[in-house]
């Protein structure tokens, strides 16, 4: 699956991810769109945005997006880190136009 990381998104975690092509915002000099233009552009190139933008779904219309997208709860990577099992089940579950948010302890 090809991922793309939000800015938010710890980069350390793509390191658990080695089934999946995991590339961010930042990489690409994506960093300047807003989250519709990057959901356009992401969804053209990839199968699911993860991303820490707990606002999103309240932004944004996400239903008719063909992008899986999984929201961490969290932005601290200690935290992140004790949840990559769980963080992991959920990338390798979540299909097409699903939206899933994983809560962090």
């Amino acid at each position: 699956m090809k991922i793309l990381f939000d800015q938010g998104t710890p980069v350390p975690l793509r390191n658990y991810l080695q089934s999946h092509t995991v590339t961010t915002t930042f990489e690409l000099g994506w960093s300047t769109l807003k989250n519709g233009e990057l959901l356009d552009a992401a969804e053209a190139i990839f199968d699911c945005f993860i991303t820490t933008d707990q606002n999103l779904r309240y932004q944004q219309n996400l239903s008719d997006r063909k992008l899986a997208i999984v929201v961490l709860m969290s932005t601290s990577w200690p935290r992140l880190r004790e949840s990559i099992p769980k963080i992991g089940e959920v990338v390798d579950e979540v299909r097409a136009g699903e939206y899933r948010e994983i809560i962090i302890p």
